[in-house]
């Protein structure tokens, strides 16, 4: 804990966040003053009960919520010394870390997703395999909305009207905005988020992150704090950054592209490419079990019921699992790379996912694959919406599947997967008890 005091030392910090991302990759935890959260490191104080881990996207506890223990007993937050970084945007010297979650006994929460994560990579680690990662994260500028009756609008650019068309890639479109963007990459520098290129999507006012690739829980870390960066430099200047999965009706959605390779952890060798530069049978082997039990981690790639609403032909997300070299319709995608770089994207993930759970889903698939030595079918040429529709389309579907998956029950956990199971079916409860403007509109007066 040396480098943590230190660090709050030499920079006069005041106060400390001590953040847990959730089930929903939101920011919980507690703030408190540096002298106290120094006297802390040294005697274990600092505790939340545990029960934060099955609150909904709203804050919420499911009624019938059985997977924490009665008493809501307290856990134990221990800071990750490793992810101390400043809070840049307040006038006070103010630090955050990021916590792991243990129970008295040590032992760590199982449900806590920053340890899935883990669980998932040691399972890497014990073949000498070393998974890494580059998540390309999209989301959207909108004005501030505060009736959320009304529909997402984009916001004002600098040239005083909305953004309107289709500006994918647009350089000037991307300038519009340049004041918050200017302020996202200062942010980022200021946390040691390495974030790398910005492009303008195909969306109004859509835009695309791209972290370097890297550690697969360091890279978990960035995009959980990233979101919070991104909606923190737009909110000062009155602008939404919303990284709901479909936000806008005939706008495309976002995503959360996860390009994925393993290397030896020992050489540091590409282990998807063999030494003459071909594909490995290691690498069909993860895309295979991509192929295979994606279908069945969705709660934790499209975790919301507006995530489904994303996944619709033609709209530069997938419908299926199928594979391709270069091709974009597909749910994975092999670009073209050097075979140091061979890896696959992932193109299912949203970006409401909690990245945390995200990574782990997608690695988790693809270690299942690589262990039992699975075959992928024949890469497609073409378009991949002219084929069946394999992915869940709502999300009870994807609860039914997710429940009923024995592998990833043992890769992950089966107490994680009751605990999602149980967030997810008290949220979707919580949808299905409100009438839709739609359903006013267009039923009312005709059935």
């Amino acid at each position: 804990m040396g480098f943590m005091e230190d660090f709050i030392k030499k920079n006069r910090i005041t106060e400390v966040e001590c953040l847990v991302p959730d089930m929903s990759g939101i920011a919980r935890g507690k703030i408190v003053p540096a002298e106290k959260f120094l006297r802390i490191l040294r005697d274990r104080g600092l505790r939340l009960p545990e029960a934060i881990f099955v609150q909904t996207v709203t804050g919420e506890f499911p009624e019938d919520e059985d997977i924490t223990s009665d008493e809501n007993s307290d856990i134990y937050m221990i800071p990750d010394e490793r992810t101390i970084r400043f809070v840049p945007w307040y006038t006070e010297p103010t630090a955050q870390v990021i916590t792991d979650c243990v129970y008295a006994d040590g032992r760590p929460v199982d449900v806590s997703p920053r340890h899935v994560l883990k669980r998932v990579l040691s399972l890497y680690e014990e073949r000498g395999w070393k998974p890494l990662v580059a998540p390309e994260l999209e989301f959207f500028l909108v004005q501030v909305n505060k009736d959320p009756d009304y529909p997402l609008v984009p916001p004002v650019g600098r040239n005083g009207r909305m953004e309107s068309g289709r500006q994918a890639f647009g350089i000037d479109a991307v300038n519009e905005f340049d004041p918050i963007f200017e302020a996202v990459y200062d942010f980022c520098e200021k946390q040691d988020i390495d974030i790398d290129t910005l492009t303008h999507e195909a969306g109004a006012a859509q835009i695309e992150i791209n972290f370097n690739h890297g550690d697969a829980l360091e890279l978990a870390d960035q995009a959980f704090l990233f979101k919070r960066t991104a909606r923190e430099a737009a909110i000062r200047h009155q602008v939404y950054a919303t990284f709901m999965a479909k936000p806008m009706q005939g706008e495309p959605g976002s995503a959360m592209h996860i390009h994925q390779s393993v290397v030896d952890a020992d050489s540091g060798r590409n282990l998807f490419s063999n030494p003459d530069g071909t594909d490995s049978a290691l690498f069909m082997s993860h895309i295979a079990g991509l192929q295979k039990y994606l279908p069945y981690v969705m709660p934790l790639l499209a975790p919301n019921v507006n995530s489904y609403r994303r996944l619709v032909p033609n709209s530069d997300a997938p419908i299926n699992v199928h594979w391709g070299r270069d091709n974009r319709t597909t749910g994975l995608r092999v670009p073209v790379s050097q075979p140091d770089a061979r890896r696959v994207e992932n193109r299912v993930a949203g970006a409401d996912a909690n990245p945390y759970l995200a990574i782990a889903a997608s690695l988790a698939c693809g270690y299942i694959g690589m262990a039992q030595g699975l075959e992928p079918n024949d890469p497609i040429k073409g378009s991949a919406y002219r084929l069946a529709f394999t992915l869940p389309r709502h999300q009870s579907e994807a609860l039914t599947k997710f429940n009923a998956c024995k592998p990833l029950k043992e890769i992950l956990g089966e107490r994680f997967i009751e605990a999602v199971a149980c967030v997810k079916e008290a949220e979707y409860e919580a949808y299905n008890r409100v009438i839709s403007s739609w359903e006013r509109e267009n039923l009312l007066l005709n059935v």
